[in-house]
């Protein structure tokens, strides 16, 4: 591949002020842009971490006809800046993260607020397992089996008051243990939000594994949300805290450029990234790598019959 060609790559899948101060494309490229190979020492092993079995129910309403990606490119190729920029950084670096003990605070404007360790977490309610697919803003897909329980069952819990109309997650800001938060490229802690219904969505996900393993540090150990209609981005990982509140949150990459990363993103291939179409995907994976074939993309990522009613009467090019 060329250095041009590199260049444009690197380009197509990095936000504009990561890719100016970017070092190492060769390495990016190398590693598994659009589906090439990774480098060798990123065995299952390594990439693992300290995933262990997590004993999950198959749910038959969420599969997919379409091929899983397999567990290397799910753990070897992954956006999370707490750990570096490059898409081999989060399972080169997240060994650091520590993830017992780990509480969440669930607050705000909710009957009953709740602070909760992970293993009370984990037996909440009985786990499923789930195979979504995700679509990242950059133009890139997977086909993943997650496993945890729908949102709602947490926040059923807590009780949201009836001024509630939105639910924040904020994650884990630590330095001794995310090496990536020496960037200013965004303000920390990671802060991502959705509107009330949409959070007690059945499909928004709390996630605690995937492939029936617990999450690897570098897809959001111990617990993330995975909400399968919207761009990647938007399913927080390694949260600390869920707020319900009644004014819309502020979120990360919406304070970083508004006009590239709207609150909602949608899923939507009519509404075009001001610097690339999101009209079709790449699969990570495919053995033609760069080559692959472009897919067309579904409207709200194919969970249309989900999710649509949520958004009667919007306009979702102005509420992007």
């Amino acid at each position: 591949m060329s250095t041009n060609e590199q260049k444009r790559l690197s380009q197509e899948i990095t936000p504009k002020a990561v890719f100016e101060g970017r070092r190492d494309l060769i390495k990016n490229a190398a590693a598994g842009a659009f589906g090439l190979a990774l480098a060798p020492w990123f065995s299952r092993e390594a990439l693992a971490g300290n995933s262990q079995k997590l004993i999950a129910t198959p749910n038959p309403n969420f599969v997919l006809k379409e091929e899983s990606t397999s567990y290397q490119y799910v753990t070897g190729y992954n956006n999370f800046y707490e750990f570096g920029t490059d898409k081999s950084d989060p399972a080169a670096y997240a060994h650091s993260l520590q993830t017992r003990p780990w509480t969440v605070t669930i607050e705000g404007l909710v009957k009953k607020p709740m602070t909760l360790d992970i293993d009370a977490l984990l037996k909440l309610a009985p786990m499923e397992e789930r195979i979504y697919r995700m679509r990242c803003v950059e133009g890139w897909s997977m086909v993943i089996p997650w496993d945890g329980y729908s949102l709602s069952k947490l926040l059923n819990q807590v009780q949201p008051l009836g001024s509630a109309k939105y639910v924040e997650f904020i994650t884990l800001a630590d330095r001794k243990q995310m090496p990536g938060l020496k960037s200013q490229i965004i303000e920390w802690p990671y802060r991502e939000g959705l509107r009330l219904d949409e959070a007690m969505n059945p499909l928004t996900l709390l996630t605690f594994g995937l492939y029936g393993e617990t999450l690897p540090n570098q897809n959001g150990a111990p617990v993330r949300i995975v909400v399968p209609w919207k761009y990647g981005f938007k399913s927080a990982k390694s949260i600390v805290k869920i707020r319900v509140t009644e004014e819309m949150p502020k979120t990360s990459w919406s304070q970083f450029d508004a006009r590239e990363y709207g609150f909602y993103s949608n899923v939507n291939p009519s509404v075009d990234h001001p610097r690339w179409s999101q009209a079709t995907e790449r699969r990570i994976g495919d053995s033609k790598g760069a080559f692959a074939p472009k897919i067309k993309t579904q409207m709200f990522n194919g969970y249309g019959d989900q999710v649509a009613s949520m958004y009667a009467g919007m306009d979702l090019k102005k509420f992007y």
